[in-house]
């Protein structure tokens, strides 16, 4: 699973979340920030306003906490997530020792990102990336 740190530096290069079932996320305010939620209809709910999207947390989860704004919370995508936003920049994923290799074509280069799991490793490609075509 991706930091927190590192989903906000994608959140902030760009990357926009559309909440849906089976998402994973924090609430992005200091000392609250360490549990992750999953979006579940059973649990955690997406609810659109005309103001915005809310998260609802139902019955019992939380018991402090009724709902709070998408956008004060703070998606961690999963790796098959990252790997899909990569799009056709993806090249591949390798192992490499204990690490895993990214290669993604940014700009029409070859580059490969490395981490400890696989996605972080996506997640670092998919901010340069991200960062490359705002650019």
């Amino acid at each position: 699973m991706i930091t927190a740190a590192l989903a906000r530096s994608l959140r902030d290069a760009g990357l926009r979340w559309h909440p849906a079932t089976g998402d994973r996320f924090v609430i992005d305010k200091p000392g609250v920030d360490d549990d992750v939620y999953t979006v579940s209809e059973m649990t955690v709910e997406r609810h659109d306003y005309p103001t915005g999207t809310v998260l609802g947390f139902n019955g019992t989860t939380e018991w402090a906490l009724d709902s709070v704004a998408a956008a004060e919370s703070l998606w961690l995508p999963r790796e098959d997530q990252l790997r899909e936003l990569l799009g056709p920049a993806f090249v591949s994923l390798a192992a490499a020792g204990s690490d895993f290799v990214v290669t993604a074509t940014i700009e029409g280069a070859s580059r490969t990102f490395t981490a400890d799991d696989a996605a972080v490793a996506y997640g670092l490609a998919l901010s340069a990336y991200i960062t490359a075509a705002l650019s």
